[in-house]
Order: C-alpha cells, then sequence, then structure tokens
C-alpha cells in the first residue's frame, strides 16, 4: 500500500470532505485496511490567482516536505492549483492530475458538451483537458463567474446554507439550458452545495473522483499481488 501525500488547505472545509471521500472508497474491513495519508492542511498558501509565483513556490515546497516525510504519492483537493502542478511534480512523486482525471469520467460516458462550475482558473483547465478529448466545455459568463466565486467565498466564510446553495443551483441549470449534457463540479466547494439531485442531468464531483483515484493507485500493488495469487 502506498502513502498518500496531500497538499490541503484550499480551503479546510473542501479538503475535510475530500479526506471523508477517501476513506469512505477505501475497501477496508479494519483499520489496517485504510492507506496512511500525510497532509499539510496549508490555508496560507498564496492567492492561486493574484499571486501566483508564490503559489507555485509554496505548493513546491509542500510537495517537497511530503516526499520527505515519506509520503509515495500526492494528491491536492483543489482544482485552481493545478495550474502550478509542474512545481508539485519536481518533487519526484507521482501527481494524481485531479483536473485530466475529472475530464476524463464526465466524458467516458459520450457527452459531447459538458458543464464546468469552476473558479474561473479552474475554468481554463477544465476547458483545456475537455477540449483535448475532443469534448466542448459550456462555461459559465462573466456574471456567472461572479456569482459562482459569490457562492465560494461564503462556503469559504462557513456558510454552506440556502442562499450559496441556491446559487450554484441555478448556475447548474444555466448550464444545462444551454446544453450541457453533464456538469462537472470543478472545484471543491461545490459538492459542500449541491449534489446530483440537485442538477438535471449527471453531476461529476472531482473531490469524489480525485478521491477514487488516490485510493487505485494506492492500493495498486495489493490489487496486483492479489491477482497474480488468484492466478
Amino acid at each position: 500500500m502506498k502513502v498518500l501525500g496531500v497538499l490541503g488547505g484550499m480551503g479546510p472545509a473542501a479538503t475535510v470532505a475530500f479526506l471523508a471521500r477517501l476513506q469512505a472508497l477505501t475497501p477496508a474491513t479494519c483499520d489496517e485496511d485504510h492507506i496512511r495519508v500525510l497532509m499539510d492542511m496549508n490555508p496560507q498558501v498564496p492567492n492561486r490567482h493574484r499571486d501566483e509565483p508564490g503559489a507555485k513556490r509554496v505548493l513546491g515546497e509542500m510537495a517537497a516536505r511530503l516526499r520527505d516525510m515519506g509520503a509515495e504519492v500526492l494528491a491536492m483537493p483543489c482544482n485552481t492549483a493545478h495550474a502550478h502542478a509542474d512545481a508539485i511534480r519536481a518533487s519526484g512523486l507521482p501527481f494524481i492530475d485531479m483536473v485530466a482525471e475529472t475530464a476524463a469520467e464526465a466524458a467516458r460516458g459520450g457527452a459531447r458538451r459538458i458543464g464546468v462550475l469552476a473558479t474561473p482558473g479552474g475554468d481554463a483547465l477544465y476547458a483545456t483537458a475537455l477540449e483535448a478529448l475532443g469534448v466542448e466545455p459550456v462555461r459559465l459568463n462573466i456574471a456567472g463567474r461572479r456569482t459562482f466565486l459569490e457562492a465560494v467565498f461564503q462556503v469559504k466564510s462557513g456558510d454552506v446554507g440556502a442562499g450559496p446553495q441556491g446559487l450554484m443551483r441555478g448556475l447548474a441549470a444555466g448550464l444545462v439550458e444551454a446544453g450541457a449534457e453533464v456538469v462537472i463540479g470543478g472545484c471543491t466547494e461545490v459538492p459542500l452545495l449541491i449534489g446530483v439531485g440537485d442538477v438535471a442531468v449527471p453531476l461529476v464531483d472531482s473531490a469524489e473522483v480525485l478521491a477514487a483515484a488516490c485510493v487505485r493507485m494506492c492500493l495498486a500493488d495489493i490489487a496486483t499481488a492479489s491477482d497474480a495469487r488468484q492466478g
């Protein structure tokens, strides 16, 4: 079983929710079956939009610390910060690409138009990933982006109530009306506000996709050994 290193804190509530998904998705019958996790919960990572050099430097330092602590695989439950993935990969460890994994999962069913609920930075990353798969991204307009950030900042301040929930449901509905056949929750705050029952088309939760990918990678050696014994 590989040791998972998590670059967290962007934001804290979303990181905690990701860890809960990781635990729930791990096939375990006792404590020892679960994945060992080393986490740097760092809410002081510089703003991923306004201070890109600072964010890149700090994320690189976090990745190196996790490696030195014994992590063998890295993951980061923040879509926007994946713009700085090269700094994390400089640690020399495998890094699970949340954006690539989620885009692939969303396109797996054959949808040709996929909506994206994400920050401006995350939206650009998903647009690139979806277009590389031959899929048309359905993106929020300028007003929608402002509303999205309003909802996300309410979550970061501790409000996951009816107000931000309504904002996020409205944005998802707008993407569906614009032709989205699937909607990606491309920000880890999205699933704190809406779930599959709130959207008229399939909703792909990037945090859940990442958690599932972490389980697969960290337990891959165990699965291979089991298959070899059965063979």
